[in-house]
């Protein structure tokens, strides 16, 4: 089954988060200074796929018109408003981090990364699913965290990786027929590059440093796959 990988991604961002909400009780103090281990992890991450590119360039111009295209269509207040459609359907809850927060940081985290591509185009590819369900065991971890911080609105990100990584999955099934083997691992290693300054984003938001609107950024993927694309092609 092709979807194995992303199915067992999906159940454990789900049972990681279900086991962090059984650890809310954790005193403020403690919680705060976790977030902030949780944020200069995924920082430092971030700073290690930033290094995967072999053409720099190409990422600087990949978050630059990312970041022009995501601000003009507002993709960061859209998936704002999802968060908060989605709370709003659910019942009154006390105070502290929104659903929407907890949501939206937690599909950033989840989504923009290396491993969920490569991960899901192993599955589509070699129905190999290795690498998804040791992204799955990572997200379960991290989903345990940040939901005894952020909230149940964690649950919630299980939803755009599911339907993230599915779509990948089955593209790559297809993928081998038309995209030559170099250009796709060319494509990988500035992907992988372009998402990790998104993570080192995600991370110095988590710390509290900046207040980026990271899902702004997202567009930058789409224009790595163009510039990639013309690039190889000349």
């Amino acid at each position: 089954m092709i979807l194995f990988g992303t199915i067992v991604n999906t159940l454990l961002i789900i049972i990681g988060t279900i086991i962090g909400r059984f650890l809310h009780n954790i005193p403020e103090r403690m919680k705060e200074t976790v977030m902030y281990g949780i944020g200069l992890a995924v920082t430092v991450i971030g700073i290690q796929m930033t290094f995967e590119s072999t053409q720099i360039l190409i990422v600087i111009v990949s978050i630059v018109f990312g970041a022009v295209i995501g601000e003009w269509v507002d993709l960061d207040a859209k998936v704002n408003k999802l968060g908060e459609w989605i709370e709003s359907k659910l019942p009154a809850r006390r105070e502290g981090p929104s659903i929407a927060q907890g949501f939206v940081t937690a599909t950033l985290i989840f989504v923009v990364g290396s491993m969920a591509i490569i991960g899901a185009i192993d599955s589509g590819l070699r129905n190999d699913h290795d690498v998804l369900i040791m992204k799955g065991i990572i997200d379960g971890f991290a989903s345990i965290i940040l939901s005894s911080t952020l909230g149940i609105g964690v649950i919630f990100a299980a939803i755009p990786v599911f339907l993230y990584q599915t779509v990948i999955t089955l593209f790559a099934t297809q993928m081998s027929r038309f995209i030559p083997d170099a250009l796709l691992e060319f494509f990988i290693a500035e992907m992988t590059a372009t998402g990790g300054l998104m993570i080192v984003a995600i991370g110095l938001n988590l710390i509290g440093l900046t207040k980026i609107r990271v899902a702004n950024l997202i567009p930058g993927i789409l224009i790595v796959s163009i510039v990639v694309g013309v690039v190889y092609a000349l």
